[in-house]
């Protein structure tokens, strides 16, 4: 398994962007905040992953996971935490608090859990406010050979 580094455009990542429960504009061109966006996409196009930094008026000191999509075989914890992992590679140590991410009540927020997140709160929308602290942070994930991000992923 591999995640590719894709621009925030990549037609590939806009079709699994607009299966996303929280996609507000389907069929748009853009699926990512203004600011920094750091966009992966599974090497079998299945899964997307989207890392926001940003100016944000919440008081959060901490990346964002604004997007997860994951329609293949793989454990979606394990694409998280390598993602994470890519993260911290390419943007150095994550920020005081971490990465947080907003979650659907109807998920649970399961795969981020068992990712190493906890929950720290909820959405004025009723999502669950899930965090990443930098101590529990991946290391760092550096490219194989061909740019590729790649880890054996064994699917039980």
């Amino acid at each position: 398994m591999s995640w590719t580094l894709i621009n925030k455009g990549d037609h590939r990542a806009l079709q699994l962007a607009d299966r996303h429960y929280t996609r507000q504009k389907p069929g748009s061109n853009q699926f990512c905040r203004p600011r920094k966006n750091l966009v992966l996409l599974t090497e079998d196009e299945k899964a997307l992953w989207v890392t926001w930094n940003g100016i944000r008026d919440d008081g959060w000191d901490a990346w964002e996971c604004t997007l997860f999509r994951n329609e293949g075989n793989y454990l979606s914890s394990h694409l998280i935490v390598l993602a994470l992992g890519i993260t911290r590679h390419l943007w150095g140590e994550p920020p005081a608090e971490g990465i947080i991410t907003y979650v659907g009540e109807h998920l649970r927020g399961g795969c981020f859990h068992a990712a190493g997140f906890r929950k720290v709160g909820m959405s004025k929308s009723g999502r669950l406010l899930l965090q990443l602290p930098p101590d529990r942070f991946p290391p760092a994930m550096e490219p194989a050979e061909g740019g590729l991000f790649r880890h054996e992923i064994i699917i039980a």
